[in-house]
């Protein structure tokens, strides 16, 4: 049984910093993918970003490139997001999920962890 914890969430100032991170268990996740949403209220979850277990492929969405870094530890089964220059919109629930399919598309990743909040005051 796969399972994922996030944990790093927090409230932070506009133009602060947060580091996610995501603790995988379960399974052999050498071939996955592994990736970070958000879901604000009323919002449809949106993709963040995405690595896969080697850290050699990343992708980013547009409204968080150059600000967020994400980051795999294969050694450890673990995951992060490093979070800088915050801005009031990035406030919203981040979930981490994981999957085969090299994607953007939430639906498609079929483990998710349980979310961290994170606000971001202005």
């Amino acid at each position: 049984q796969v399972q994922l914890v996030e944990s790093g969430g927090g409230l932070v100032p506009t133009g602060g910093s947060l580091r996610l991170s995501c603790a995988a268990s379960g399974r052999t996740f050498g071939s996955y993918v592994m990736g970070w949403f958000r879901q604000a209220p009323g919002k449809e979850r949106e993709f963040v970003a995405a690595i896969n277990w080697s850290g050699s492929r990343t992708r980013y969405a547009d409204s968080v490139k150059d600000r967020f870094t994400i980051s795999s530890d294969n050694t450890k089964n673990t995951m992060g997001l490093q979070m800088n220059s915050l801005k009031p919109e990035d406030t919203a629930v981040y979930y981490c999920a994981t999957g085969t399919l090299w994607t953007e598309n939430a639906a498609r990743y079929p483990y998710w962890g349980q979310g961290t909040q994170v606000t971001v005051s202005s």
